[in-house]
């Protein structure tokens, strides 16, 4: 099979999440045998469909722009064998260099009217290949995806083989070791070899690729940390993610939730202990996780039992976690101080290691 994929991210080669999980994919393909090729659009000289219509009567099914579309682009979508059209979400559909690809395929098309099941078209001069739709978007609810299914379903019909759609995709940046991303990548894998196989993806393995991640009440309030970050840091989200920036809580209720994202099961192994802190100054109060088999569990409060308890001013804390200051200098300097068992702290740091 010849697969033909373009992939309109602009940020393709740093951290597109479209790239991810179309990377994924293709390594299914490739899997299978498949010859797959892929181009970043965003890199190519496409310009805007200028409504002329002389690809319909002058230079039938040839555009009059000489560009990238032109000699590359249009003559590999009508050869090949799947077409893959791989775009994050912009305002709920597809992105402009996308929609430009989109727009300068009219010279597949003829000028002449004619009815399919009641609506007027345009028939093609040349049959368009199966095309398979991805798109990721950092929103949790599928039906974020509600307008791109409609337009893509219109224009393609029964030629629309699939259609991958990634919720919650700014997870994907940094949480690779998740069991649940794990899980959805080797679906994705495994839809990329159907694909080759049968030129569909089974209800068994899209469930696989689309299984939720997290929730509204989840994401909200570690989104905004890490916009808020941001803001303050005077970096954008894409220097948050390549630096491996951490979100700055603001309460012991997002302490807790970045505590919660950034636990390594695999690092804690199957050790049990349970670690209290103890917070003054901006903020104030007592919180307490406890490790046991690879889980985690987080309670605000004092701990009945704790192995160690950590004495920190809130804000010396939020420095060390968010990696402005060096927790073992801080603890030199008795920034801070402890109550317990002091091998503790080296294992927080190991089961934190995320």
């Amino acid at each position: 099979m010849k697969v033909f994929a373009i992939n309109s991210s602009a940020r393709t080669g740093d951290v597109s999440k479209t790239e991810i999980v179309l990377n994924w994919l293709v390594q299914g393909m490739q899997e299978e045998k498949a010859d797959v090729e892929v181009v970043n659009i965003h890199r190519k000289k496409i310009n805007y469909c200028k409504g002329c219509f002389n690809c319909w009567t002058k230079t039938p099914g040839k555009c009059v722009f000489k560009d990238d579309m032109t000699r590359e682009l249009l003559p590999r979508f009508l050869e090949c064998d799947l077409f893959i059209m791989a775009t994050p979400l912009f305002h709920y559909t597809v992105n402009a260099k996308m929609k430009t690809f989109i727009e300068r395929t009219l010279p597949m098309a003829l000028p002449f009217f004619k009815l399919r099941n009641g609506v007027t078209t345009h028939p093609l001069r040349h049959e368009p290949p199966p095309v398979v739709v991805l798109s990721v978007a950092g929103f949790p609810e599928m039906s974020v995806f509600d307008q791109l299914s409609s337009y893509v379903n219109f224009l393609y019909k029964d030629r629309l083989v699939a259609e991958i759609y990634r919720t919650a995709a700014e997870i994907l940046a940094g949480q690779m070791t998740s069991q649940k991303i794990q899980a959805i990548q080797e679906a994705t894998i495994q839809g990329g070899r159907e694909l080759v196989k049968t030129k569909k993806i089974s209800p068994e393995t899209m469930a696989g690729i689309t299984r939720e991640l997290t929730t509204f009440e989840k994401m909200a309030p570690l989104g905004n940390l890490a916009w808020q970050t941001c803001i303050d840091e005077g970096v954008n989200m894409g220097q948050f993610q390549k630096r491996g920036m951490v979100p700055r809580p603001d309460s012991i209720e997002t302490f807790m939730a970045i505590m919660r994202f950034g636990f390594n099961p695999q690092k804690a192994g199957s050790d049990v202990y349970t670690i209290q802190f103890r917070f003054s100054g901006q903020v104030e109060g007592d919180c307490h996780f406890s490790v046991q088999d690879g889980a985690i569990e987080f309670q605000a409060g004092a701990a009945k039992d704790p192995g160690l308890i950590i004495h920190t001013p809130f804000d010396v804390w939020m420095d060390i976690l968010t990696r402005k200051a060096d927790g073992q200098k801080m603890f030199m300097d008795q920034k801070y101080t402890i109550e317990g068992d002091l091998n503790l702290l080296l294992k927080m740091g190991e089961a934190f290691s995320r």
